[in-house]
């Protein structure tokens, strides 16, 4: 017997479509509310229906608006709580302040523990996430949640193109995950050495530790913002006798001027997920989108059902 009722899923404004897509893959319909921003940008939600006892799944993504989507996330979540939700969990494709994890410098945040702490005091009682830049802010939760990775499905679409290549990463601290996404591939693996300069996002790329002469190259990396390491990097690559150069990644930030710098770039494709809706304008042609929802679709029913997740990649 279930502990919860039935699922019930609503989609965030941040990321409808893949909402959308996740609804159809477990066969069930998005709930409806109503999310009103008011002319003094204060946001209200009401739902149309009960969910008193059910199993409810909040889709939300962190991309832009990014304050406007948390927040919106955040009064969702309390809505569902105080209309006697018997569990929440918090479905967030794309996870902002990932990458302000630690206290690296005097006087800073780490925004991602403050995160945390406002998603548990909304009132969720899970979370879910797509590949986390900081694996380690898993801890920051008290409630449990499911840290999840689309590596495979961008493993998948490579190994169907058979290609001798080399796997690089941007910078060595994605050396680990780097290695795991080349071992998926059965294909070697080289790192580019680069140091950050002061607090903004620009980088020095130093040095490419391995060998690309002559072969194909996939440069991996969790996200691109602004595409300034990517840019470093495919630069490197070409100056080291790389032929084709293939970038992939998991989440389309595409911070300006990330989409001019990638249009300009020796790259034959651009491979990354839907877990962030990608404007027109940012839109390229040699940008092919793969979807998470299966993988988000297959994780709820596990988790109503009490399933392991675990066996999901290990299948």
């Amino acid at each position: 017997m279930m502990a919860y009722g039935g699922i019930k899923l609503f989609a965030g404004s941040g990321c409808p479509e893949l909402a959308q897509r996740i609804a159809e893959y477990v066969n069930i319909p998005l709930s409806s509310w109503d999310i009103v921003e008011f002319p003094n940008e204060n946001l209200f939600v009401k739902l149309h229906g009960s969910v008193r006892g059910q199993d409810v799944y909040l889709i939300q993504s962190h991309n832009r608006p990014v304050h406007q989507n948390i927040m919106e996330m955040l009064i969702a979540i309390d809505c569902l709580k105080r209309d006697s939700a018997a569990r929440i969990t918090a479905v967030i494709p794309y996870m902002a302040y990932s990458q302000s994890d630690k206290k690296d410098q005097p006087r800073v945040p780490i925004s991602a523990r403050l995160l945390a702490d406002l998603i548990e005091v909304a009132g969720a009682d899970r979370w879910m996430t797509i590949d986390l830049h900081a694996q380690q802010i898993q801890g920051f939760y008290k409630i449990p949640g499911d840290s999840l990775t689309a590596f495979h499905i961008l493993v998948d679409y490579f190994l169907k193109k058979n290609l001798d290549a080399v796997v690089v990463t941007p910078d060595l601290g994605f050396a680990k995950r780097g290695r795991n996404f080349a071992a998926g591939l059965n294909l070697p693996l080289a790192f580019v050495e680069k140091r950050r300069i002061g607090n903004q996002n620009e980088r020095e790329a130093l040095t490419l530790i391995g060998n690309v002469a002559g072969k194909d190259v996939i440069i991996v990396d969790d996200l691109v913002d602004t595409a300034g390491s990517i840019k470093q990097a495919v630069q490197l690559v070409k100056s080291q006798g790389a032929k084709d150069v293939y970038v992939t990644f998991t989440h389309a930030v595409l911070s300006d001027p990330a989409s001019e710098r990638l249009s300009q770039l020796a790259i034959k494709e651009i491979v990354t997920t839907d877990t962030i809706p990608i404007l027109p304008e940012k839109m390229l042609p040699n940008i092919t989108i793969l979807s998470v929802s299966e993988l988000l679709g297959e994780v709820i029913l596990r988790s109503h059902e009490g399933r392991s997740v675990g066996e999901l990649f290990n299948e």
